[in-house]
C-alpha cells in the first residue's frame, strides 16, 4: 500500500514518463531504500547483541581479577623469599 507521499510523486512520475516507467522508478527507489535500511541493521546492536557483549565482557572481568591476584600473590612469595635469601 502506498503512502500519501508516494502516491502523489508516483502520480507525478505518471504523468511525465508513464506508467510503468513511474511503478519502475518506484520500485527502485523502494529497492535502494531497503538496501540502505538492511545495510544499516549490521551497523547497530540489537538488546541480544548488547546483552551478548555485557555478558562477556563481565566474564573477562572475573577472569583478569582472578589473573591478577594470582599473579599478585606471586610476586609477593617471590619478593618474600628473596628477602629470606638474602639475609
Amino acid at each position: 500500500m502506498m503512502s500519501t507521499l508516494e502516491f502523489r510523486v508516483y502520480e507525478i512520475f505518471k504523468n511525465k514518463l508513464g506508467e510503468k516507467e513511474a511503478e519502475t522508478i518506484i520500485q527502485f527507489i523502494e529497492e535502494k531504500s531497503q538496501e540502505k535500511i538492511d545495510g544499516k541493521k549490521d551497523v547497530f546492536l540489537t538488546k541480544d547483541d548488547k546483552v551478548e557483549l555485557v555478558e562477556k565482557i563481565e566474564s573477562s572481568k572475573t577472569d583478569i581479577s582472578k589473573w591478577m591476584f594470582v599473579f599478585w600473590i606471586g610476586q609477593v612469595a617471590a619478593t618474600i623469599a628473596i628477602f629470606k635469601l638474602i639475609r
